[in-house]
C-alpha cells in the first residue's frame, strides 16, 4: 500500500494580513509532495480548528507576522485537545521572538521557524515529523 500524502493546513489567524510567507512556504511544500491547503482568511482560533479537522490534516502550520501569537497559537493547540486532535502536528512561523519559544512549545506547538528558515529546512522537518496513517 502506497503511503498516504502528509496533508498540511497553512493558516493564518486574527487581523494578520501579511501572507506572502505563507504561500512561499505552502509552494514548497507542496513541491515537497505534501497535500496543502491554503486560508489566508480572518480566522478564529475556532475556525483554525475546525477546519483542520475537517480536512483531517496531519500538520496544521501557523503564520504570524503581527498579533497576539503567544495568545492564539497555546488557544489553538488547546481546542485541539478539547476536540480530541491533539494529533494533529502543530508548527509556527514567522516573526516570533525567540523567548517565546519555549512557551510555545510547552503549549504544544512543536515547531517554531523563524524568518529566512530555508524552505528545504521546513519541508524536511515535516516530512520528518508529521503522523502518518
Amino acid at each position: 500500500m502506497k503511503d498516504k500524502k502528509i496533508r498540511v493546513l497553512i493558516t493564518k489567524v486574527s487581523l494578520d494580513r501579511h501572507n506572502r510567507g505563507a504561500k512561499v512556504v505552502a509552494t514548497a511544500l507542496r513541491n515537497g509532495g505534501m497535500e496543502v491547503i491554503l486560508l489566508l482568511n480572518n480566522l478564529t482560533p475556532q475556525e483554525v480548528v475546525e477546519t483542520a479537522i475537517q480536512e483531517d490534516v496531519d500538520v496544521l502550520g501557523i503564520s504570524t507576522l503581527c498579533g497576539p501569537y503567544h495568545i492564539m497559537l497555546p488557544r489553538i493547540t488547546n481546542l485541539l485537545k478539547e476536540k480530541g486532535a491533539e494529533d494533529i502536528m502543530v508548527v509556527a512561523g514567522g516573526c516570533i521572538l525567540k523567548e517565546d519559544i519555549p512557551g510555545l512549545k510547552e503549549a504544544g506547538v512543536t515547531k517554531v521557524f523563524l524568518p529566512g528558515t530555508p524552505t528545504a529546512e521546513i519541508v524536511s522537518y515535516i516530512n520528518g515529523s508529521a503522523r502518518r496513517i
